[in-house]
């Protein structure tokens, strides 16, 4: 008998083991709960989404029975972050990688994705991440920025008798000579129009810079390569002359030199502040995305009304840009964890897919993200109807501008990004030269290239 029992238990721990092992091949994920469904993680980009997120968790939990493990990394660690869970017990499902650059970092855990139902809905296909014709990263998400400014502040400077220029609506401002003149002028009459400066604080603490050291550099950066004819894909993108950092110093000028804070103290400020000051009518300008509309909106005691939220280009004083349009793209890209089990990744596209399909995702995207979504299946009624949105689709459509795309998802490093911002505070404390911060930047870009 006792012989018995010990094949049994033999056979017991045998079976445990290779259990384990299979279990080992996933990563340690668990694929399924008791009741036959599946368990998806979803590692989150954005931290000001991230209670959103646990709402839409809970209400795919109740449509579907799957479960939705939402985990957000903290704002400027999301590399860091998915570089320690990949591997791990608690690697992500569903992840996002920020373009041809995310996908060459994270290729070996990027499913194809060519045959999932959300892409197939995808209304701009080239918006996609592809590599040799299969599709490795979805964009789940449109946005825009520019110079967000409110109306009602800069109609007041055009009714002033005594201002020095001839503009009478912000029609009339359609490159950065006028931009300029227009600024100058607002700021001299600041006491008037009842505003600290015309621009809110340029944000250049550490870790608050990436509306300077990202997205507006994205424009000299678009100018160059496309000048240049250069593939995103490939090696051209390794080195760059930045030949137009003049056209970057004008703007950054414009913004530092008429703004709200002492440019010296700059480097104390944060993203929320410069928005709280255009919230409360303290600036009449402020360079953000249509993400901002939470910031500006949920402000206590905003003063703006939704009517006067109006955006304007980033102007620098590059040739032909009287056509230039908003800077709009994404990235966001969707990507599912080649590693995981097949079960988990059929559960992460079809989550993907809910979420932009079903009504109740749709109503998370369009009320609460506060998405503008690329995909058919949304109608016109369908899309966000915050102020800031409707102006980055109302840019969108006008056929007589240009976007400026989004080319910062192929800056070298996060690393890159982090010298630059640095560059930039010390310039405008005034103990760097703008020539230094040019060939820091060329540099820089050159080394974290390779």
């Amino acid at each position: 008998m006792k012989k018995i029992l010990s094949i049994l238990m033999a056979i017991f721990l045998i079976s445990t083991i290779f259990t384990g092992c299979n279990r080992n091949e996933n990563q340690g994920t668990t694929p399924q709960n008791n009741d036959g469904k599946t368990t998806i993680r979803y590692l989150n980009f954005k931290p000001e989404i991230a209670t959103v997120y646990d709402e839409i968790a809970k209400a795919y939990n109740i449509e579907t029975g799957n479960t939705l493990i939402v985990e957000t990394a903290a704002s400027g660690n999301y590399e860091q972050t998915l570089a320690a869970k990949m591997g791990t017990t608690e690697a992500p499902t569903l992840f996002q990688i920020n373009g041809p650059k995310g996908y060459a970092n994270w290729q070996d855990y990027c499913a194809d994705l060519s045959d999932t139902e959300l892409y197939k809905h995808l209304t701009d296909k080239s918006l996609a991440v592809k590599v040799n014709g299969k599709v490795y990263g979805i964009p789940y998400v449109v946005e825009g920025y520019g110079i967000i400014y409110n109306k009602s502040i800069t109609d007041k400077y055009f009714a002033l008798k005594n201002k020095e220029t001839e503009f009478k609506s912000m029609d009339e401002i359609k490159n950065f000579d006028s931009l300029k003149k227009l600024v100058e002028d607002m700021q001299k009459n600041a006491e008037t129009l009842g505003i600290k400066g015309v621009f809110a604080a340029t944000s250049l603490k550490t870790g608050e810079d990436w509306r300077w050291q990202t997205h507006l550099a994205n424009i000299p950066v678009y100018y160059e390569f496309n000048e240049n004819n250069v593939d995103l894909s490939g090696e051209a993108t390794k080195t760059i002359k930045f030949k137009y950092s003049e056209n970057f110093k004008n703007i950054f000028d414009l913004y530092i030199n008429n703004s709200t804070t002492d440019k010296k103290v700059l480097g104390s400020k944060i993203v929320d502040e410069s928005m709280a000051e255009f919230a409360l009518g303290q600036c009449a300008m402020v360079q953000n995305g249509n993400w901002a509309w939470s910031q500006i909106n949920n402000i206590d005691k905003n003063t703006v009304k939704a009517e006067n939220i109006k955006y304007l280009p980033i102007y620098m004083g590059v040739d032909g840009e009287e056509k230039q349009g908003l800077c709009i793209g994404t990235e966001n890209f969707f990507a599912i964890n080649s590693k995981a089990s097949e079960q988990e990744q059929k559960a992460a596209a079809d989550f993907m897919y809910w979420l932009f399909s079903s009504e109740t995702g749709k109503k998370f995207v369009n009320e609460q993200l506060e998405f503008i979504a690329p995909f058919d299946t949304f109608s016109d009624e369908e899309r966000p109807e915050d102020p800031l949105a409707q102006e980055v689709i109302k840019w969108m459509n006008d056929a007589d501008v240009s976007t400026i795309p989004w080319n910062f998802t192929v800056f070298p490093s996060q690393t890159f990004k982090e010298d630059f911002g640095a560059s930039l505070l010390q310039y405008a404390q005034g103990t760097k030269k703008w020539e230094q911060v040019k060939t820091d930047f060329t540099k820089s870009w050159k080394s974290e290239s390779q």
